[in-house]
């Protein structure tokens, strides 16, 4: 697999779709990272790590307004092929506040808007809404 974080996305946005309560993702420390940032934020009950397997994986449980999923869209903004490197002054608001941006920066990885505070720039990873 190339690119971890876009499988850690697709997977999390298929599973929205089809409507699963929790699903399971191969365990990496950006990935849980990531899943405590979309928990900080509200956009998934809860995560853990499940080592009864060979390999350990994260269990994310999801969460639904009504029947609809609380994430509405998951977009991989830096690849492999193309990274995309902001400052701390040129870090996107996405949808005018409502969503979120991560950012891979050299204290952690952390939200758009605590990068901003920090006045830190670095790696645009993901938008979230």
């Amino acid at each position: 697999m190339t690119d971890p974080i876009s499988d850690f996305l697709t997977r999390i946005r298929n599973a929205s779709a089809a409507g699963l309560q929790e699903v399971f993702i191969p365990f990496s420390k950006m990935k849980a990272e990531l899943s405590r940032i979309l928990q900080e934020e509200g956009y998934i009950w809860s995560y853990e790590v499940d080592t009864t397997d060979a390999h350990p994986r994260l269990k994310l449980k999801l969460k639904y307004q009504g029947r609809s999923p609380v994430l509405r869209s998951l977009t991989r903004i830096s690849k492999p092929g193309l990274r995309k490197y902001v400052g701390a002054t040129e870090i996107p608001r996405v949808l005018g506040g409502l969503g979120i941006s991560i950012l891979s920066t050299s204290r952690g990885i952390m939200t758009g808007a605590r990068a901003k505070k920090a006045k830190v720039g670095g790696e645009l990873l993901a938008q979230i809404w």
